[in-house]
């Protein structure tokens, strides 16, 4: 998508102008033809800029598209960036070609540039390589935007939208198509692409380095599970050394625990948070951000096979921790425990994990908001703080917990991997915390809820919806 400064030069077939509540009622930024229209529009009351609401209106030449941002109190960057992309995937499903954008108007509103940036760059994804394109097929259509604000932060937008598609189209496929070597592969495609550092253990190395938990999870498929390790490192030095664990359950039957079938459906995008890392990498290396990322997958199919790990199993993790399994289901953690403790050894300033991890965190926060859960207030307020900027919502959730904290024992082990269904989404995350070392920041991101949205809202089409890469890329940014 190429998206310039409004120019003389340009014919556009269509022109999208975003108005609040209090902007229909006062036109005085929009003269001539524009001003006219817009005018006789409110006046008959086809328009009144409510919050969502959207008019397509017919013109000599081209179309005008009117999108409603709500009452000017409730409006915010957020609220733009939806319309912004409401608005310009409208004119991509209806043929528009070069679209003119006014939002000089909300100029009060810092990060305009940026948000369109994002918004005209995750307008046109769909996920549809698998439909056969018929003679009916309408492909998006519109290439070139056009804007009276459009200053240096929209590239920056752009890089950060398609970091998260690059994460969404993967995310979207099947487990027929993408097993953990798949993962590996497009790992190593992504290194020789941006001049990334790309190191996989694969089976033989994961039983050297004694990586007991992501095997047992990995156990009981054809194909074998893989930990996936990519570097960024800025050619000046670095500020800091952030790492980021992503749970890659490329498949998710539940094992020998199955799933019954409706809560099997979308277990392809259990693989979610190890998309994201790649997603966060290609991001990284695209921006040439100056801290060092290192970015882990920790990837297997978790099938049910007369080698499948079993209840009552105790495995060994890397840090030597010893996990009684009560419940093959809950094999996220698992994958995500070797992977921490090998993030750990990196000794960086930060690790950040990210998982479709816990059905309790969707109960508790529901489809639009994800949990977060660490050890550091200060990290926690930097990562909500880039939340907000990118409009994908978290809640800090509750990490300390004498009680659930107790239930993690085992009178067999030192851990058990799994709790009753009271708290578990703390449980899952103090889990998580035996694995990662002493005096390191960590953030635990459980987007269970959120990976996946079964209609279009926001700047989501239906699918994957790699929510959480803008953030931590957001996040990056301000170090």
């Amino acid at each position: 998508m190429q998206i310039k400064h409004w120019d003389k030069d340009h014919s556009a077939d269509s022109l999208l102008v975003l108005l609040r509540e209090e902007d229909c009622k006062n036109l005085a930024p929009f003269d001539g033809d524009l001003g006219a229209v817009l005018a006789d529009l409110v006046s008959r009351k086809d328009f009144n800029g409510k919050k969502g609401s959207l008019l397509r209106v017919p013109l000599v030449e081209g179309c005008l598209y009117l999108c409603g941002l709500g009452k000017k109190e409730k409006c915010s960057l957020s609220v733009i960036r939806d319309a912004l992309f409401q608005g310009l995937r409208k004119i991509g499903k209806s043929r528009g070609k070069i679209a003119d954008v006014k939002i000089s108007h909300l100029s009060e509103y810092d990060g305009l540039s940026f948000a369109l940036g994002e918004a005209g760059g995750l307008c046109a994804y769909s996920f549809d390589s698998y439909k056969t394109k018929g003679k009916d097929y309408e492909p998006f259509s519109l290439a070139e935007i056009y804007s009276d604000v459009c200053g240096d932060e929209v590239s920056a937008g752009i890089r950060f939208a398609e970091a998260q598609i690059f994460s969404r189209e993967i995310a979207n496929e099947p487990g027929c198509a993408v097993c953990p070597s798949t993962m590996a592969e497009k790992a190593e495609s992504l290194a020789k692409e941006y001049g990334l550092t790309c190191e996989i253990w694969d089976e033989k190395r994961l039983i050297a380095e004694k990586m007991g938990a992501l095997l047992a999870v990995g156990s009981g498929s054809k194909n074998p599970p893989r930990l996936i390790h990519l570097t960024y490192k800025p050619k000046n030095t670095p500020s800091k050394k952030i790492a980021f664990v992503g749970k890659g359950i490329t498949f998710d039957s539940g094992g020998l625990n199955i799933k019954p079938d409706n809560y099997m459906l979308t277990m392809k995008g259990d693989k979610t948070g190890a998309c994201n890392v790649l997603g966060i990498m290609k991001g990284v290396a695209e921006l040439g951000l100056s801290v060092e990322v290192h970015g882990f997958m920790s990837c297997a199919e978790n099938m049910p096979s007369g080698s499948s790990y079993r209840p009552d199993d105790i495995i060994t993790a890397r840090n030597g921790k010893t996990i009684e399994i009560n419940n093959t289901d809950a094999e996220g953690r698992l994958v995500l425990a070797d992977a921490l403790c090998v993030a750990s050894e990196l000794k960086p300033d930060v690790i950040i994990d990210m998982a479709t991890l816990t059905g309790a965190c969707a109960v508790a926060l529901g489809k639009y908001r994800a949990g977060l859960f660490t050890n550091d207030d200060g990290l926690a307020g930097k990562i909500l703080a880039a939340s907000e900027c990118r409009g994908e919502p978290f809640w800090r959730m509750p990490l300390e917990d004498e009680h659930i904290a107790e239930s993690l024992k085992s009178p067999f082990a030192d851990l058990v991997n799994a709790g009753n269904r009271y708290g578990g989404a703390t449980f899952a995350a103090l889990f998580l915390k035996e694995f990662v070392s002493d005096g390191i920041a960590w953030a635990h991101m459980d987007i269970a809820g959120v990976d996946f949205c079964e209609k279009e809202y926001g700047v989501y089409s239906k699918g994957a919806t790699s929510f959480g890469v803008r953030t931590c890329l957001e996040y990056l940014m301000r170090l």
